[in-house]
């Protein structure tokens, strides 16, 4: 599984932006066209995984029902503090992923914090809680490798 993942602490526009690059509001399965010229099915998922109180055994399970090569979703940096376990920090969260054989493809890290989580396509954009959604889209979007 192909997993491009936006990082970053509330108020960040995790959500607009997901919405943004996706045209999803919720959950959704879209075309996406990649830069090397052909669409890729993805699973989009609005709602970092630990506000929407999803662990990680819940997400894995939802994306392979979606039979999709790849998904588009957001964490927060830190775990929840009201249930550390199973709703962990950014970093457990894509360790956890690797282990299961997912390729980050992309994390884009809105705001300061990424919650220690490293990637070869990993960019900051410290701009992204002021800067106008679509701005942040864009460049998001050319991050990532996507028309």
């Amino acid at each position: 599984m192909d997993a491009y993942i936006l990082i970053g602490n509330a108020n960040t526009r995790k959500t607009s932006v997901i919405r943004s690059l996706s045209g999803c509001f919720n959950r959704s399965v879209r075309d996406i066209q990649l830069q090397s010229g052909r669409p890729q099915r993805f699973y989009a998922r609005v709602g970092a995984l630990q506000n929407t109180r999803t662990t990680l055994d819940e997400f894995v399970q939802e994306v392979q029902r979606s039979r999709c090569d790849a998904v588009l979703f957001s964490l927060l940096p830190s775990a929840l503090l009201t249930d550390l376990m199973d709703y962990p920090d950014a970093l457990t969260y894509v360790a956890g992923l690797r282990e299961r054989g997912w390729r980050i493809k992309g994390v884009a890290v809105l705001g300061q914090d990424g919650g220690g989580v490293r990637a070869p396509n990993l960019r900051q954009h410290v701009q992204a809680p002021t800067a106008p959604v679509n701005l942040t889209a864009r460049d998001v979007r050319a991050q990532f490798g996507w028309l």
